[in-house]
């Protein structure tokens, strides 16, 4: 399940279902959108990684469902995380794709432009309003009308630094940087008073990273990408300064979420941003980190956050349409938001949920200090990846990053190359 802010960023490969393009050219792929009828029948519903945390909630969500719709049955199946998408594509290829499908934005585009996701504005525009607009927008597909999934879960998160680094530094550890420039100089003053020994951070910068910079990530009508602007050259200039002086930890280049975790585990790197569940594995695995752990929002120049969301869709070619958008709007509703929620470190996607005073009211422990600020921050969060952004797109992003992190282009040349594959990659999509 992608809960924290580390995991939901090791989004899942979309680019293996680019071949679906072929299997139809939006719309519902000649079936009908209409989802009015009697609620009856058999359905599929499959979750992503799911069955062993979480198996007592779903089972019970089942039973439920088919309680208050007799006629009705639901087969639940989970699949793990790994090749996820490689199952969806073999799936929607194959003619096999359940009734109600788990998905992110970039596996739901995709099949959106193959006609295998239905159209909710049309099937269940009557729910709309249900949803934060952010949420039920971030399943919108440029190029396209509609939207193609039910939001569900949400998360987004702190940054979380050590005090102890800071304070070794010379920093005062009770005042974090809240803006870039504060960023950019305490990171440079750490390295420099460690002797490069400690960074700062341990990631490149992702295309989300230009996005909270105010990087314009694609032109208006979702054609093409312009992260290659002044800012976004500005930005990745500012990371070129932090690698050469080791304030960007220098394995930055190949690291991954998990690695970087483990960096600010072992307090090699002295922030890295997290969620609610990572302070437990501090407590837990780092026990001196734990008692040093500082907490700090999200530095974004636009005002918005970043937030990741997880989807409901509905197979547009599924038999039995108003069961599955039933379904799909029964998982999805505030009433099992908020039960979900209660049990991870989650968000619900639903208006009104976030003013619970569960996600409002502090109790003392910084468990609740980071669900409530997150909760806050989430009612005008953004998604900044964009739908159309695909595991093919973000390589192609990170390999002109490391060549301007190395020297080897300039921070403009690295961006306009990455433009112009990812452009290409984006022309294929269409295809």
């Amino acid at each position: 399940m992608r809960m924290s802010r580390r995991t939901f960023a090791a989004a899942a490969v979309a680019a293996v279902l680019l071949p679906l393009s072929a299997c139809g050219s939006g719309g519902d792929g000649g079936g009908s959108s209409d989802a009015s009828g009697k609620v009856e029948g058999d359905i599929t519903f499959q979750t992503w990684n799911l069955r062993a945390n979480f198996k007592p909630y779903f089972e019970g969500l089942v039973a439920e469902f088919e309680k208050k719709y007799p006629g009705t049955h639901v087969k639940w199946i989970d699949q793990p995380a790994e090749g996820y998408a490689d199952k969806i594509s073999a799936d929607a290829a194959g003619g096999t794709l359940p009734d109600v499908v788990n998905v992110s934005p970039d596996l739901v585009a995709p099949l959106a432009r193959a006609g295998l996701a239905l159209d909710l504005d049309k099937a269940a525009g009557r729910y709309k309003g249900e949803y934060l607009e952010g949420a039920w927008g971030a399943h919108r597909i440029p190029g396209t009308s509609g939207t193609y999934a039910f939001p569900w879960y949400l998360n987004t998160g702190p940054l979380f630094y050590n005090k102890s680094l800071f304070r070794k530094a010379g920093l005062d550890p009770d005042a974090p940087p809240k803006t870039y420039d504060q960023l950019f100089a305490d990171a440079l003053r750490i390295a420099e008073r460690t002797g490069g020994k400690v960074a700062t951070l341990a990631n490149v910068p992702t295309i989300e990273d230009f996005g909270r910079y105010g990087v314009p990530l694609m032109n208006q009508d979702g054609t093409g990408f312009a992260f290659n602007d002044p800012k976004g050259a500005e930005l990745l200039g500012k990371y070129k300064q932090l690698y050469d002086a080791k304030a960007l930890d220098p394995q930055a280049l190949t690291a991954t979420p998990e690695s970087s975790g483990k960096k600010f585990l072992t307090e090699a790197v002295a922030m890295n941003p997290g969620s609610a569940l990572d302070l437990g594995n501090f407590k837990k695995q780092a026990p001196n980190l734990y008692r040093n752990i500082g907490i700090t929002d999200q530095i974004t120049s636009t005002g918005h956050v970043n937030m990741y969301v997880m989807g409901v869709m509905v197979n547009a070619q599924s038999k039995r349409k108003p069961a599955a958008v039933a379904f799909a709007h029964f998982v999805t509703d505030a009433a099992h938001q908020m039960s979900f929620a209660k049990q991870v470190a989650i968000f619900p996607s639903t208006a009104g949920s976030l003013d619970d005073p569960y996600f409002t009211q502090q109790d003392g422990t910084d468990e609740t200090r980071v669900r409530v600020a997150a909760a806050k921050s989430l009612k005008n969060a953004v998604n900044y990846t964009p739908v159309l952004f695909s595991e093919q797109m973000k390589t192609a992003l990170r390999n002109e990053v490391a060549r301007a992190l190395q020297g080897k282009e300039s921070p403009q040349e690295a961006l306009d190359n990455a433009v112009k594959q990812c452009d290409t990659l984006l022309r294929q999509q269409g295809q």
